[in-house]
């Protein structure tokens, strides 16, 4: 592998390559890119592996090879803490309970100390609210005006960025970048550069689809609202006004976007809540399942659809044509914010106008619907509501903003292939036939026709049927007393994931639960003594649990996108009008690689030993499951609880 990316960097070449668990890829492309001479982007997924590479791999080059690699970390804005918002937010601090107030004397010694201000040197709670007033969003940060900006982290960071031969970001940063330096002449985050390497490249098409998008929430008209009185705090004169225009905005903003999260409980295709992977496809000819009921919304600050799970449903003039006058009174309040700051001479002052007239135009190019090549939707995602205008097509978008500018760009992960192809995976980036691109499969040095079975138990109902999740409980059950528990139970579904939790009460084991904890937290736990978790799409990638305290996967459904998903659903219909079959070309093999990405928790080194069981019968009745199979590792299949059991005991 690392001939192939020597050679792509060397050559100027677009490389594809997947590389199974376990072949040393990090280095593989490290060590040539250090050695290139060129300026190298690594980009990853997620700031896990960023932070592995940086802490453990670049180090182990030093060390081991004598290869100093000169290297920057960079991630967003919001990571780093902001000395101005910082010290402001000190003159009154509020938080959201005492727990978060009991962490405040921590964190100002901490900034009092940090040379880089990066948030994750200190264990501040994932969900940490205050963090949101202590770091800087694009929105809030004032750039080369901020009377600190010569001593903000982020101004560090970058100029260590523009330095260095290799910069590892994040896919987040990287198309944030791409966005910025492709629509606004010499506005840029990372420094120029040569080449860039993905790691994690499954997850590029959905952060790309992101970040080509508009997006307009309740949060951000709610951040607005709070900004802007904080910004007049030292201006009695204009206090008054500004509370009574924010006062307005809030009260226009919270009564708008619950009206869209109550008529998405109403919208025909709004039963995709708490899915991440989960429905199974329509049949030909089968209607949409019926739409549930949605309690109100409460507000972006309030309880809202987190405890019911996600929602997105496909924006339509039947659903926002009642809501014209919400909108119209959002408007309007957005309009009278902006004028207040519209004349300001203080950069602080005038950003907020500047914000406020940004948020009306976006407002409304995602609810005109006039543009056929995106796709127009609305989210309920935690406490928040978010409208979005996304393209189509992203495959066009990166061919247009990244290949045509970049020469050079290697794309890797464990999961690329889908039946022992590429064609897949080079469709959703861009890189259509007539790009000359290499192509490689490095399976990994694992052994899993001795490592690992796959367990598809006989005689289970389909997942649709009423009777699922107590047989599937009941196969879980004796899936556990085969590992004696040290199991990762993971759904396609928060309601799937609740409800088996709940029918397992009882098991012997300590069980945890996605959500309970921080993730770190609950995978220390999960260490410490045989356990079952209960989990779903955050724990089916990027999580890694080698050694005997995982011994067993169970996966309930085979993880189709929801046929209601908005972007799916057009992305289909554009394989259709081309006379082409959306089931075999786009829900096969994403759903196909999704499983493999859940099929991967399990072996993690030479040494590991383990059950893989799926406990969906679709997978060895339907002619599709031929397709899974063929993408996940060559273990043996095994079709009973038993002949696991037998399996394990090395029978």
């Amino acid at each position: 592998m690392a001939r192939a990316v020597e050679r792509a960097l060397g050559e100027r070449r677009y490389l594809v390559a997947e590389a199974g668990t376990g072949t040393g890829k990090t280095l593989a492309y490290l060590v040539p890119a250090a050695l290139s001479g060129r300026k190298v982007i690594i980009s990853t997924a997620t700031k896990t592996l960023q932070e592995q590479i940086w802490q453990r791999d670049l180090p182990l080059l030093a060390e081991r090879a004598g290869l100093e690699v000169e290297a920057a970390y960079l991630k967003g804005r919001a990571n780093y803490y902001c000395l101005e918002r910082g010290a402001k937010f000190a003159e009154r601090p509020t938080f959201e309970s005492r727990g978060e107030a009991a962490l405040w004397p921590r964190i100002q010694e901490w900034a009092r100390a940090t040379l880089t201000g990066d948030r994750s040197e200190i264990d501040l709670p994932d969900q940490y609210g205050a963090w949101r007033e202590l770091s800087a969003s694009g929105e809030t940060c004032l750039g080369k005006e901020c009377q600190r900006h010569d001593e903000c982290f982020v101004t560090l960071a970058r100029a260590r960025a523009a330095q260095a031969d290799v910069v590892l970001v994040n896919h987040h940063l990287f198309f944030a970048d791409l966005v910025l330096r492709t629509s606004r002449a010499g506005v840029e985050v990372l420094p120029p550069y040569d080449a860039v390497i993905f790691d994690e490249a499954h997850a590029l098409s959905e952060v790309a689809t992101d970040y080509f998008g508009l997006s307009v929430s309740s949060y951000r008209v709610d951040d607005l609202a709070r900004d802007a009185v904080r910004a007049v705090a030292d201006r009695p004169d204009l206090m008054r006004l500004v509370k009574d225009r924010t006062g307005e905005l809030e009260k226009a903003g919270e009564r708008f976007f619950a009206g869209v999260a109550a008529r998405m409980g109403s919208s025909p295709s709004s039963k995709m809540r708490g899915r991440a992977p989960s429905y199974s496809p329509l049949a030909p000819g089968q209607p949409p399942p019926a739409a549930p009921a949605l309690a109100p919304w409460r507000g972006a600050r309030g309880a809202g659809p987190a405890a019911r799970g996600d929602l997105k449903v496909a924006l339509s003039d039947d659903l926002l044509g009642p809501l014209e006058p919400d909108q119209a009174r959002l408007d309007g309040a957005l309009e009278d914010v902006r004028e207040v700051f519209a004349d300001a001479e203080a950069t602080a002052l005038a950003a907020i106008g500047r914000r406020a007239a940004e948020l009306r135009v976006e407002l409304r190019a995602v609810t005109t619907l006039a543009e056929p090549s995106r796709v127009h939707f609305a989210e309920a995602r935690g406490r928040g509501v978010f409208l979005r205008a996304v393209p189509v097509d992203v495959a066009e978008e990166l061919v247009e903003r990244l290949y045509r500018r970049v020469d050079t760009a290697v794309f890797t992960s464990a999961t690329l292939a889908a039946g022992g192809r590429l064609d897949y995976f080079r469709r959703e980036v861009g890189l259509a036939p007539e790009f000359d691109v290499d192509e490689a499969i490095f399976p990994g040095p694992f052994d899993y026709a001795r490592q690992a079975a796959l367990v598809v138990p006989d005689g289970l109902p389909e997942p649709a049927s009423p009777a699922f999740t107590a047989a599937a409980a009941a196969a879980v059950r004796e899936l556990v007393a085969v590992t004696g528990g040290r199991a990762f139970v993971l759904s396609t579904s928060m309601r799937g994931m609740n409800a088996l939790r709940e029918a397992l009460a009882d098991l012997p084991y300590q069980l945890l639960l996605q959500g309970e904890r921080p993730k770190a937290k609950l995978l220390d736990a999960f260490r410490e003594e045989p356990s079952v978790l209960f989990a779903t799409q955050s724990f089916w990638e990027g999580v890694d649990v080698p050694g005997e305290a995982l011994s067993l996967v169970v996966i309930d459904k085979l993880p189709f996108a929801p046929p209601t998903d908005p972007v799916l659903a057009a992305r289909g219909q554009a394989l259709a009008a081309e006379g082409r079959d959306a089931f075999s070309e786009l829900s096969v093999p994403a759903a196909a690689l999704a499983l493999k990405q859940g099929f991967g928790r399990l072996i993690r080194t030479r040494r590991d030993r383990g059950l893989v069981a799926v406990l969906d019968r679709r997978l060895t009745t339907k002619g599709y499951g031929r397709a899974f199979l063929a993408t996940l590792p060559p273990a043996p299949l095994l079709r009973s609880v038993e002949a696991a059991r037998r399996w394990w005991a090395g029978a």
